[in-house]
């Protein structure tokens, strides 16, 4: 009897692996721990959560597929960096070299822990990838420019040497391949396997950082200013065949978003559709022929906060039985992604019965719950004054929220950490309730009040829509004062001090207030075009008509930074086009409408102007 072909043998071997396999869901695991979260420049610290809470929002976290790692052991760092290295990290200039600055013994021991955390994670991840043959996802890691005696360009410690270290101290002797696609060179991690030849190491990025040889490595030196068909072509041609010459085991990957177009620091211009299939093609070789491999993939590098989504769509096609080929599941945008995180905070806080403003009712106001704690006798501060006849002082934030309420919150939402990464060891919170202007929160460095962080007035608005209640803003101020204006964060008008990077936090716990009240929605009116544009983050004009004028506006200076097209508007260098006069700005009230009402009532409105609008107005930009 006639020997069945190979070509037969190969499908039939493809279609029982499919039926043992294709038919059951494959699991995907997550590792991510909040200690990642380190306000560093240009990076987002919270990368890695707002991954997570869009996976969750959108179902496709598996039951028990968060997992949360240990900070790594010293005895695991050793057996990567030498211990000079390590015990160079306890000076308190340790981290000068790796970023460029001296940051206090506080900001230090974070970002030694952060990291040290990154490595745990990136540990663990290899652990679940092996024992069940599928993928893990840490949402952190790739620190590939860490050598065993330095740390370079942000990275202490290299998460990938360590994690194969401990799988060889395990008894691992299999082949490991490591496909590292963030933009910059993986100098680090090709430096430290350079003389083990079962180890390969694969890097396509704009620049090469050294030229030293390894035994088993593939560096791909591709310049400035890449674009898709480039990126690809290499990709395509390239990454089959080193699956064929390298024949893994195992297999890490780096997917960097940094070589994304939009990435503040990146100098490609790689596409999102092209991001995406990158990632897939990564995937296909390593979990699309007959040997499905164990693979690790982490965040590695990318800037600024939309870096983000690029992970997030990748990994939104992880689910099913064939990962990598289920349709994307489009990310929202990082402010919407914000808002969601603090619902969820706002939820949890609820359900664990430390709702803000929690209130007992009625029935129960004389009487404790079973098992609930009462310190004190119930008497509130506006109990006392009232019954000494004093004047009844108010003493929650619009009506429900305490101090400890505010605190709680922003611990919780983690702003109070990132305050104190920025060196405000101790943030101070206080209100001034009975203030004719508005209810004011003021958040100070620390109880001294010399740096004033943050101040934020409120008021309660029936009169600008009527039939809508709305929260004003009467005023926000987010600055820093101990940081300082650079040629790249230029002083805005009106501004004293460079911001916090937090305004659209702030927005999105005013929007989940409005919803906890029953309030229609948020407004402001910005006092110049520069706060106008930040707002539009989260806000849009209140009438159709200043929302054509912003528009008309921004052509007008298209081209310019924010900083210098602000100082042509305040210099007067914007003119209406027929008369020839300067610009000045108006007050335009912007809005963020909550209740589903107000969001129809100004979308109808917006429809209204579009039938019967009238020429738009046209500026002009007069050099100086």
């Amino acid at each position: 009897m006639q020997s069945p072909s190979r070509p037969l043998l190969s499908r039939l071997a493809r279609s029982r692996r499919w039926l043992a396999g294709g038919l059951r869901r494959q699991r995907v695991d997550y590792v991510y721990s909040e200690r990642y979260q380190v306000d560093l420049p240009g990076v987002d610290a919270l990368r890695g959560e707002r991954i997570v809470c869009f996976l969750e929002e959108a179902g496709l976290l598996g039951r028990r597929a968060l997992h949360r790692p240990d900070l790594a052991a010293l005895r695991d760092l050793r057996r990567v960096h030498t211990d000079g290295y390590l015990e160079s990290l306890s000076r308190h200039d340790a981290l000068l070299q790796a970023f460029g600055l001296e940051l206090p013994d506080y900001a230090v021991e974070r970002v030694l822990a952060a990291q040290r955390a990154m490595v745990g994670g990136t540990m663990l991840a290899t652990r679940l990838a092996l024992a069940g043959g599928g993928i893990a996802v840490n949402l952190g890691g790739g620190l590939h420019h860490a050598f065993a005696g330095r740390g370079e360009r942000f990275c202490l410690f290299n998460d990938i040497a360590v994690a194969i270290a401990e799988l060889r101290a395990d008894g691992f002797a299999g082949q490991v391949l490591i496909v590292d696609l963030d933009l910059h060179d993986d100098d680090g991690t090709r430096s430290l396997f350079a003389a083990d030849p079962t180890v390969f190491t694969f890097s396509v990025h704009n620049r090469s950082a050294t030229a030293a040889a390894a035994q088993a490595a593939i560096a791909i030196e591709l310049g400035g200013g890449v674009g898709d068909q480039r990126y690809l072509e290499v990709l395509h041609s390239e990454l089959p065949r080193l699956f064929a010459r390298a024949r893994p085991d195992v297999v890490y990957y780096l997917a960097g978003c940094d070589p994304a177009a939009d990435d503040t620091l990146g100098d490609w211009q790689i596409s999102s559709p092209a991001m995406l299939e990158r990632d897939r093609l990564v995937l296909r070789c390593a979990r699309g022929g007959l040997r499905e491999l164990p693979l690790v993939i982490v965040l590695a590098g990318g800037y600024g906060p939309r870096s983000w989504r690029y992970s997030a769509r990748f990994l939104s096609t992880l689910r099913g039985r064939l990962p990598g080929r289920a349709r994307p599941v489009e990310p929202p945008s990082t402010s919407e992604v914000t808002l969601t995180r603090y619902r969820r905070l706002a939820r949890e806080l609820h359900a664990t019965g430390m709702a803000p403003g929690r209130v007992l009712s009625d029935a129960t106001a004389k009487t404790p719950r079973a098992g609930e704690d009462w310190s004190g006798w119930g008497l509130t501060a506006e109990d006392v004054h009232a019954a000494l006849g004093g004047p009844l002082r108010p003493q929650r934030l619009l009506g429900r929220y305490t101090r400890q309420d505010l605190e709680l919150i922003l611990e919780r939402g983690g702003l109070l950490e990132r305050l104190r990464q920025l060196g405000f060891a101790h943030p101070t919170l206080e209100l001034e309730l009975d203030n004719p202007a508005g209810e004011t929160v003021c958040l100070f460095g620390d109880s001294t009040r010399r740096d004033k962080l943050l101040e934020l007035r409120l008021r309660i608005d029936r009169r600008t829509l009527p039939g809508a209640t709305l929260l004003g803003i009467e005023w926000l101020l987010l600055q820093n004062p101990r940081a300082h204006f650079t040629l790249t964060r230029p002083r805005l008008p009106g501004q004293e001090h460079p911001g916090l990077g937090m305004l659209r936090d702030v927005m999105s716990l005013l929007v989940v207030a409005c919803e906890r009240l029953q309030l229609d929605g948020l407004i402001w009116v910005p006092a110049r075009y520069s706060v106008a544009v930040q707002g539009k983050r989260s806000l849009h004009f209140l009438r159709p008509a200043d929302e054509e004028l912003f528009g008309a506006l921004n052509r007008a200076i298209a081209g310019l930074s924010l900083s210098a097209a602000a100082l042509a508007i305040e210099e007067g260098r914007v003119v209406d086009a027929a008369t020839g006069r300067p610009f000045s700005w108006p007050p335009m009230p912007m809005v963020e409408p909550v209740s589903p009402e107000l969001r129809a009532r100004l979308a109808a409105a917006v429809a209204e102007r579009a039938a019967g609008a009238a020429a738009a107005p046209a500026f002009r930009l007069v050099e100086s």
